[in-house]
């Protein structure tokens, strides 16, 4: 497990060296313009939705470990590749394989993790990948804001050799892992119970409602961060573009300061409750960027608001992270965790591709509108939460009730019935 939280945190250094200076790097750096630099993220996007539907019964036929090794020596191609080029062709071909590789390292790491812990042990383990996540993109996006210079184009080749370098180090720490198979997987009978693929998962009605709630909590928080919410402030709120980095940097040190404090809090609660509580929280950051923008209050006010949604939304986002990717984990028969984690990077890329498209326009001209949508967005994480909580069983929506069972799961066919739920509770 260390070896793999140590992965985690260099190759998410490493992202943090090139993620917020793509856009200026494409359209200014290589002078290759607004429009291409567009067409680069959205490949960069597009090509998580491309790979992320057959991910997760890889995962579970081969393995998590060599389909990390894989994607990470494809995300240092596609890091290299884009580091050196100069063409519109060259470039977009490096965010496809960059998009591709990044986004399959995200539920071979889960199922990783999974492997890796007990059913009473997840909750801090997830918490400790999604600190150390945040740590390391917040450190390696300061240190890269030093290197960079939009004169000296060999600056950033610089950051993106050192993001490659820093996939190459995860996969060779993948290697020296040996993970503890579950049984169940590779080709014994149990296995049996992933030849379903997606028709045996869209069954499970509890991972069903799980999607859906998670499109919404993506869709309504990080889907904001870089479009709808930063239109928002800067017009409407009138906040300059420098303060939207510090509003970043507010929300990634309540995401460090308070990871842990937080932990002791969540882990031995209600998983459902604790996330209709973030939900409630988000209300409220969404009502303070609504004052920031619709208050006419002072200037200094406004900031200091909009500065606060940026920081609540950290708080939430560190109660969240102990809490559903474990259930994700825990909802899934033993043989397709690959699958339930594929399927909710997928939703959560969905959310991320979604939220820019709708969220951009609405925060830049319908000010009112805008708060109001995403306020009751926030509240129906919370009624959906809550909903959620009926079906789990108690140790799945509390952990802490486990003795010594690696897997809790029990999985309901789609057919079951509130009898059946009841008897299993």
């Amino acid at each position: 497990m260390r070896r793999i939280q140590a992965g985690n945190a260099l190759s998410a250094f490493g992202l943090g060296f090139t993620v917020p200076y793509l856009y200026v790097y494409v359209a200014q750096v290589r002078d290759l313009g607004a429009g291409t630099a567009g067409v680069v993220l959205a490949v960069f996007a597009m090509a998580a939705l491309v790979v992320l539907p057959f991910t997760g019964r890889v995962i579970d036929r081969r393995g998590p470990l060599p389909v990390l090794v894989g994607a990470a020596l494809l995300a240092s191609a596609g890091a290299a590749g884009m580091g050196l080029a100069g063409s519109v062709p060259a470039v977009v071909l490096s965010a496809a394989v960059l998009g591709a590789g990044t986004a399959v390292m995200q539920p071979a790491l889960a199922t990783m993790i999974v492997w890796s812990s007990e059913a009473t042990t997840r909750t801090r383990a997830f918490a400790t990948q999604f600190f150390l996540q945040n740590l390391g993109l917040g450190i390696g996006g300061l240190i890269g804001g030093h290197i960079v210079d939009e004169s000296r184009p060999g600056s950033f080749t610089l950051l993106f050799t050192i993001e490659s370098a820093m996939f190459l180090v995860l996969a060779a720490i993948a290697l020296t892992v040996r993970l503890p198979a579950p049984a169940g997987v590779h080709g014994t009978p149990a296995d049996a119970g992933a030849k379903g693929g997606m028709r045996a998962l869209l069954g499970h009605r509890a991972m069903v409602q799980l999607l859906v709630l998670g499109f919404v909590l993506f869709f309504a928080c990080y889907g904001q961060f870089e479009s709808g919410l930063a239109a928002y402030g800067t017009e409407a709120a009138g906040i300059e573009p420098s303060t939207l980095g510090t509003a970043l940097a507010a929300n990634t040190a309540v995401i460090v300061a308070a990871q842990f404090l937080v932990l002791r809090f969540v882990e031995r609660r209600s998983r459902t409750k604790v996330i209709a509580a973030v939900g409630l929280i988000w209300a409220v950051a969404w009502i303070a960027a609504g004052y920031a923008g619709l208050g006419h209050g002072s200037q200094a006010m406004a900031t200091a608001a909009f500065i606060s949604t940026y920081a609540l939304f950290g708080l939430g986002e560190a109660m969240l992270s102990p809490t559903v990717a474990p259930l994700v984990a825990d909802l899934a028969p033993e043989s397709m965790v690959g699958q339930y984690n594929s399927a909710f990077a997928l939703v959560k890329q969905l959310a991320l591709a979604v939220g820019p498209a709708v969220g951009g326009p609405m925060g830049a001209a319908l000010h009112g509108p805008y708060i109001v949508t995403f306020v009751l967005f926030s509240l129906a994480v919370s009624v959906l939460a809550l909903r959620l909580g009926k079906r789990l069983t108690p140790v799945q929506d509390r952990p802490a009730l486990a003795a010594r069972s690696r897997v809790v799961t029990v999985h309901m066919p789609a057919t079951a019935d509130a009898e059946t739920v009841a008897a299993a509770r």
